[in-house]
């Protein structure tokens, strides 16, 4: 066997393990096994005139998207102060603290110290990751969902492990996986499937929901799966450092042995990983080339929609969905999931007959028509959501309706502005305009309990309100 290296112009090397005799090729370490190593070069700390964060992420974009079956041998090392400190500076500050109560403004105090620190502990092995705090949010149904709080400290370790891997994966990534990457978002993916469903003649939809999928992440399998392109020794330790930290939920720890908590910075990337091979990977080897009609899929996280032409072949793929989750430890719940008729109407029809509607990224979508009397596909706000929307709204009032009046309107404002930046998107103004009546409302009903002297007139409200101090109103933002 001999031992090739090539050296780009980048300053990279790439190795590679060639038999003779054979076209096969195995990795450096390893033979036998199909793709590459690649060894960054640098050093632990960064000298005067070595490379920015930036050139050594877009190396290693460059060497993933040059050789797709590379695996990425020696990335720990590029863990760095100043890469830390970019870490920190990407990190959110606004955020609760985790279990050790250190908030983003206590760790600035001694910052430089602290990444030092920090930075010191990674290279012995020595950082030990923190129990995650978990926390319980409302959600439809009456429901809970837990959310982690991982320590300020920990969120930028993960941070830079997500610095660092990110470049590669999203090579690997397809275009119809817009959760939590960069250059893709939620409206993106509406305004994709909606292109989908409009011009490509989609006329069933499948309406899948995982149940319970980042408490139920195999650990295993998502560790066959990193293996893949990642096998930094140091980087596997972190990751499995985080998989097995632990939960503080009130004062109880518990190590579960399955999942990865929402709300940790690294559980999007992984979580993208796992769906990547698990339904990605699938659809598109597997599924779409033994479909004779047209077929889509958008995903966000752990929400997708799969889109068909035909109806046999939607009953088809639905029948499959829970044995191939199956495999890798995951339920598709059977009452949540569905098949949706959703084609285009004939023009000369007034209503959309036998069409259904599905919720997708807290929206309703359905066939309607537009003012020029041409069928359309339109978008509403979830009832749900709108419904939680203006309970929270509520709630808030009755907690806050001691404050000033002008402190009251700037924090209600705010709030109707970030429904706006999310939901504002066309055809939905009518559900934007109920929901600001139902804050009006709100506010009114809440004011009134102030004082003993009764409920303020509706009408004489409004002339204040809208003279003195306005809350925003709805507007499209997103055109899609």
């Amino acid at each position: 066997m001999a031992v090739l290296a090539d050296h780009s112009t980048d300053g990279l090397t790439v190795f590679r393990a060639e038999r003779w005799g054979t076209g096969a090729q195995g990795t450096h370490c390893r033979e036998g096994e199909v793709g590459h190593n690649a060894f960054l070069g640098g050093t632990m700390g960064d000298t005067p005139g070595s490379p920015t964060i930036s050139t050594k992420l877009q190396r290693i974009a460059k060497q993933a998207e040059c050789y797709p079956e590379m695996v990425f041998n020696n990335l720990y090392h590029l863990i760095d102060c100043d890469l830390l400190r970019e870490a920190y500076r990407r990190t959110r500050k606004d955020v609760a603290p985790g279990v050790d109560k250190v908030t983003a403004k206590v760790y600035a105090q001694n910052l430089d110290e602290n990444l030092r620190d920090l930075h010191e502990r990674l290279c012995a092995h020595r950082y030990v990751a923190p129990p995650v705090e978990r926390v319980w949010i409302d959600k439809d149904g009456g429901k809970k969902r837990p959310i982690g709080k991982p320590t300020f400290e920990d969120k930028i370790v993960q941070r830079a492990c997500v610095m660092l891997m990110s470049p590669i994966y999203n090579h690997d990534f397809y275009d119809f996986s817009h959760g939590f990457r960069e250059g893709h978002s939620q409206h993106k993916a509406l305004h994709e499937l909606m292109e989908w469903c409009k011009k490509r003649d989609i006329n069933w939809i499948v309406d899948a929901d995982v149940s319970g999928f980042f408490d139920n992440l195999d650990h295993g399998h998502l560790r066959e799966f990193i293996a893949q392109r990642v096998s930094d020794g140091g980087i596997k330790r972190l990751i499995g450092k985080w998989l097995n930290a632990g939960v503080m939920d009130g004062e109880t720890l518990t190590y579960p042995d399955k999942g990865t908590p929402q709300g940790g910075v690294i559980s999007p990337l992984l979580a993208n990983i796992f769906l990547h091979h698990v339904l990605d990977d699938w659809f598109v080897k597997d599924v779409q080339p033994r479909m004779r009609g047209r077929c889509f899929m958008v995903r966000f996280a752990d929400d997708f929609i799969i889109g068909f032409e035909h109806e046999w072949e939607a009953r088809k793929v639905m029948d499959v969905l829970p044995k191939r989750f199956g495999r890798f430890g995951l339920t598709i719940h059977p009452d949540k999931t569905t098949l949706v008729q959703f084609r285009k109407p004939p023009s000369q029809l007034k209503k959309a007959k036998f069409n259904g509607t599905f919720d997708f990224l807290g929206f309703t979508h359905y066939w309607a028509k537009a003012r020029e009397g041409y069928w359309v596909i339109k978008r509403k706000t979830m009832g749900k959501r709108a419904c939680r929307f203006v309970k929270a709204v509520r709630q808030w009032c009755r907690e806050n309706r001691h404050l000033p009046l002008r402190d009251q309107h700037r924090a209600l404002s705010v709030k109707l502005r970030g429904h706006y930046q999310y939901y504002g998107v066309r055809h939905n103004s009518m559900a934007l305009d109920k929901v600001l009546y139902e804050v009006r409302r709100s506010w009114r009903f809440w004011l009134s309990r102030r004082s003993h002297t009764g409920k303020i007139i509706w009408d004489n409200f409004l002339k204040t309100i809208d003279v003195q101090m306005p809350l925003p109103r709805p507007r499209i933002i997103h055109n899609i």
